[in-house]
This record gives structure tokens, C-alpha cells and sequence, in this order.
């Protein structure tokens, strides 16, 4: 129920009844050929750059084109009318029956209203939050949990097959400090004295039960075992304590993934997928020996002076080669990397998009590179950074949490304020700009809440309804018998509330093609907002009241145009992982 689509098939269909030709006798490609909003409502409900876009390859005159296929634009009954402006743009104003069986048409599909067969089917894989396993979640990693969990949401209603992934960085240095934090509060637990928590360790009290937990289990056994045996037990409980926590932390946020990779699987069998996925890339031709230039400013890590195996990544668009194998023979993160890369090829993930921190903008272009040689640029790569977010209280900065003892924990957040608006609020900019997070506005009960003025749409349509039960019991209120009476609608400001209605399929397609779901909560708001100018619209002139108990047709007419609104508000705030409520308290 894409009208967009729909009327640019009609197009099409125009465009082929004049049997358009160019100077070799071919018809035009009409492949480019688009359908949006005008800029200003004011021009109509739709316009095309159809005449604009053909008029080159037939040899014409754009806006004389134009007005050709004005004519022929005027023959469907649906078209109320056509207008031609500026060099050849072709304007539609669709007619209110059009519009009346539209609504009937969102009645009839409820909550599936706006899903959509675009991605047919296509594997998709989304990796986002992958916090390394050291600690409790915290807001840091909030914005690119929703936004990933929010656009795999998104993909999965446009047709998309969607692979929620977490990836589990267990196998760095990260996991041997951890290790090493966790022993100091296990000796804790026993008794001995520990003193200050050494610097370059985990400090936060989150370590204190895991302590405990040994302490119970082993008692001063693990005190007794080789250094490297009892770090590497002390790791592995440490690891599914902390992959727990975490999963419980995502779960207030009502973020669930479908898989949990591990990077140590990479690194098992004397790291087997690493060394396999080297000896691809070098039949490809992607891998040879040799020494990089020192880099300029920093140098990072994994660069040495010397000899080692190399990704040919400036061949497949990176700015530098890579080191995959040290010159000791060990494997580099980035080694790592290109594994885990492969084995979503070996998936056949046909799309893989990864939501990482602004901070990770330097691996984008290696990332890219990776898909490329590994995929033979059949599999198509994308990255989202996410920037930070800055938590205010009444304007003052929020900045440390005595839990962690470094930074405001994820659970703190939602219990303050509910997951609900953080979900709404994590969206409500652009992921790639910075987003301030007041406690105190995000909680307030204004039109200035975004999400309590969505929610309160949704509580509000129930309102209404149960106020037609209370008057109009005699009446049924199922779909069909609303459905019925939709000719009625008539009013202008009606009309466009059908037409807010019927921008969210495309909207659907465009968030999840462009993986933008903040584009959901804008629009969200904005529909809600036209509901809540509809019903003080009923306030003012009581003729338009969504209820009128003297014209029981009317009234059913725009329940129908109330239901239509309370579904797609329900649609919308779950795929942002929100509740719709049918009151608010």
C-alpha cells in the first residue's frame, strides 16, 4: 500500500499508452523515474520527474512533455488533478475517494499496515553493541544498542531475513586484565587484604560478587594452582558472569540479539578459521610479506619495523596495508577481523552492517576493504557510527556512577526513566550527531516530550474509542462496519490525516534502505501531533468531534480514521521497541 509506488506504476502505464519513443525507435528507461511528496503541500499529494527525466533521450521539451502526460495523467478516475509547474514537473492531486478507500485499505491490513516485501527476503546481518565482556553495559553503549536493535526491526518489516549479532570480544588483553581484577577480589572475599584496586584494573564494585562466587566455589584452591591455569579458570567464569550481566542489562532495554559470537571460536584449533581465511585472501592475491612505512603521528599497535604477512587493502579502497600476522607469528586483532568478516560470508549474509561508536570511525574504510576482498564485492558493507551522548540532570552534567566507578551504568538510566524513553529519545537525532539526554525532560508530561506526546496519541485513540462504547452502545465498532461508512469523511483536515496515514510504507522502505530509524520517531511524532491537532480541531468546532452521538455513520466513519492512527502508532512504537498505551497514568 506504497501509493508512491503505486502511482508510479500508474506512471508508467501513462507513459507507455503514448508510446514514447527516441531517435532510434526505443523506449525510454524509466528505471529513474521517481514519485514523492511535493515540497509544499500546497502543489498536490504527489510529484514526478517524469517529463524531466525523458525528455532528453525523446529529444523534447520538458514541460511540453509534461503537459502530454497531463493529459493522459487526467484519464484515471483516482487523479483529481493534474498540474504542470517550473521546467516540467508533473504534480497530482489525488481525489477524496481515493483517499476514503485508502483508509479502508489500512483498516483492513491493522498492524501489518506498512510492512512491506522490498527486501525479499535478502540475509542481513546487523552487529551492534559488542561491548567488550568487562563490565556492566553503560550509556556509552545505549545509543548504538537501540539504534541497531531499531533498524534490524525495521529491515526485518521491509522483507528483510535479519541476524541480530553481538560479538563477543573474549580473546583480547581486555579479558587477562579482568582476569587479573577479578583474582584481587577473590583474595578480597577471603579475607586477605587487597588494598587499593591497582591502576590499569577493573575498579568497579560489579567485580564484588564475582569474588564472592569463586570464593564459595574454590575456597584458597585457586590461590594453589599455577598462575596461568587459575587466570585462564578465573577468565572463562568471568566472561559468562559478565556476557550474564550483560545480556540482563540489554534485556531492560528490551534489546534481545539472536546470536552471541564468540571471537575466541576464531582463535580455537590453534586458530584454524584465522589461518583459513589468511590462505584465501592470499590465492586471491589479497596477502603478501613485506614492511610498512612508519604512519604518520600516533603509531598504532599492531605496527612494526620488520617483515610480516600483509592485507593488500589499498587494492580493495583502504588508506594503508594491514598487518594480518606479526613478525613473532602472531596474529593481529585486525586478523581477527577478516575472520569473523568471513564467517558471516560463509553465512551468506548478503548485507552485514555494523553499529559501532563514533570513536571506531578509523575502521570504516578497513572494513570496507575486508568485505571487498573477501566477497568479491558481492556482499554489500555498511557501518553506522553512533555518537555520544551526554547525560544532564535540569541541565547540569551527569558523569559518574559509584557502582561502576568509572561511568553512569545502562541500568541506572532505565530505572530512572524507563526504557521507553531512552528507546524514543536514542532516535530522536540522527545517529551520526551528538545527543544530549536530560533526566528531568525526558520524563516531563509536555508536547516537548516527544515520547510521552506519541504515547499520549496512543492513549488518546483508546480514549476515544471507549468513549463511543459509553455512548454509542448500541452500535458494533468492528472493523467492517467502520470501514463502511468512510465515505463520509470529507473535511479537509480529515483527508490529511489519511494522507500522514499513508506516508508510512514509504517511510518504512526509506529508513530501512537509507538505515536511518530515527526517520520512525520523527514520524511518529508528527502523526501523533496531527491527531492531537484533529481533536482540538473537535474541541473548537464541534461539528468535527471524533464522536457525535447525533450521526452514529459519522461517528463510526472516523473511529475508523482513530483506528487507523491508534495501529500504526502501535506498529511504529514497536518496532522502536516501545509500548503503545491505552492510557496513561
Amino acid at each position: 500500500m506504497n501509493i508512491f509506488s503505486e502511482f508510479a506504476e500508474r506512471i508508467k502505464t501513462a507513459i507507455d499508452m503514448l508510446d514514447l519513443k527516441g531517435a532510434e525507435g526505443v523506449k525510454p528507461d524509466l528505471s529513474r523515474l521517481t514519485v514523492e511528496p511535493p515540497r509544499d503541500a500546497a502543489h498536490g499529494d504527489l510529484a514526478t520527474n517524469a517529463a524531466m527525466l525523458l525528455a532528453k533521450p525523446l529529444g523534447q521539451n520538458p514541460r511540453q512533455l509534461a503537459e502530454t502526460l497531463a493529459i493522459e495523467l487526467r484519464k484515471d478516475k483516482d487523479i483529481a488533478s493534474v498540474d504542470v509547474a517550473g521546467p516540467g514537473f508533473v504534480n497530482l492531486t489525488l481525489d477524496k475517494g481515493y483517499w476514503q478507500n485508502f483508509l479502508t485499505g489500512v483498516l483492513d491490513k491493522g498492524q501489518d499496515f506498512g510492512r512491506s516485501t522490498v527486501g525479499n527476503g535478502q540475509k542481513v546481518n546487523v552487529e551492534y553493541v559488542s561491548a567488550n565482556p568487562t563490565g556492566p553495559m553503560h550509556v556509552g553503549h545505549c545509543r548504538g544498542a537501540v539504534v541497531g536493535d531499531v533498524l534490524a526491526n525495521l529491515l526485518s518489516f521491509a522483507g528483510y531475513d535479519v541476524t541480530k549479532e553481538y560479538y563477543i570480544n573474549d580473546a583480547g588483553e581486555q579479558i587477562k586484565v579482568l582476569a587479573r581484577s577479578v583474582m584481587i577480589r577473590y583474595r578480597e572475599a577471603l579475607g586477605d587484604k587487597v588494598g587499593e584496586i591497582p591502576a590499569g584494573l577493573y575498579p568497579g564494585d560489579y567485580l564484588v560478587p564475582l569474588g564472592q562466587a569463586l570464593a564459595d566455589e574454590f575456597g584458597r584452591d585457586l590461590l594453589q594452582k599455577p598462575e596461568d591455569e587459575a587466570l585462564q579458570l578465573v577468565a572463562d567464569r568471568s566472561i559468562d558472569a559478565m556476557m550474564d550481566m550483560i545480556r540482563e542489562d540489554l534485556a531492560l532495554l528490551n534489546v534481545h540479539h539472536d546470536l552471541f559470537f564468540s571471537e575466541r571460536t576464531l582463535h580455537a584449533d590453534k586458530a584454524k578459521a584465522i589461518r583459513q581465511t589468511i590462505n584465501d585472501l592470499t590465492l586471491k592475491g589479497h596477502v603478501y610479506h613485506g614492511t610498512l612505512p612508519p604512519p604518520k603521528g600516533q603509531k598504532p599497535d599492531d605496527w612494526e619495523d620488520r617483515e610480516q604477512t600483509l592485507f593488500r587493502s589499498t587494492e580493495v579502497g583502504d588508506d594503508m596495508d594491514r598487518p594480518l600476522v606479526k613478525s613473532d607469528g602472531a596474529y593481529t586483532y585486525f586478523a581477527a577481523d577478516v575472520a569473523y568478516f568471513k564467517s558471516k560470508f560463509d553465512r551468506q549474509f548478503k548485507e552485514t552492517i555494523y553499529v559501532l561508536g563514533a570513536d571506531h570511525g578509523g575502521y570504516v574504510k578497513r572494513l570496507e576493504a575486508v568485505a571487498r576482498a573477501v566477497s568479491d564485492g558481492t556482499v554489500k558493507m555498511s557501518v553506522l557510527l553512533c555518537q555520544l551522548v551526554k547525560l544532564f540532570r535540569d541541565g547540569e552534567p551527569v558523569r559518574m556512577s559509584k557502582r561502576s566507578g568509572e561511568f553512569v551504568t545502562l541500568r541506572e538510566v532505565v530505572e530512572e526513566v524507563g526504557r521507553d524513553a531512552i528507546r524514543f529519545m536514542m532516535l530522536y537525532r540522527k545517529s551520526d550527531a551528538p545527543l544530549d539526554f536530560d533526566f528531568a525532560k525526558v520524563t516531563e508530561q509536555s508536547k516537548d516530550n516527544p515520547v510521552f506526546y506519541v504515547q499520549y496519541g496512543s492513549a488518546r485513540t483508546h480514549s476515544v474509542m471507549r468513549q463511543a462504547k459509553e455512548q454509542l452502545s448500541d452500535l458494533s465498532f468492528d472493523r467492517a462496519t467502520m470501514t463502511a461508512h468512510v465515505s463520509r469523511l470529507t473535511d479537509e483536515s480529515e483527508i490529511a490525516l489519511i494522507k500522514k496515514l499513508a506516508e508510512y510504507p514509504r517511510l518504512i522502505e526509506a529508513a530501512a534502505s537509507a538505515h536511518e530509524p530515527h526517520r520512525l520517531a520523527f514520524y511518529l511524532y508528527e502523526l501523533a501531533s496531527a491527531l492531537h491537532g484533529q481533536w482540538n480541531r473537535g474541541t473548537d468546532q464541534e461539528d468535527l468531534r471524533f464522536v457525535k452521538v447525533n450521526d452514529p455513520e459519522l461517528t463510526l466513519a472516523r473511529l475508523g480514521l482513530v483506528q487507523a492512527v491508534s495501529d500504526v502508532l502501535t506498529s511504529g512504537l514497536g518496532l522502536i521497541g516501545a509500548d503503545a498505551p491505552a492510557e496513561m497514568r
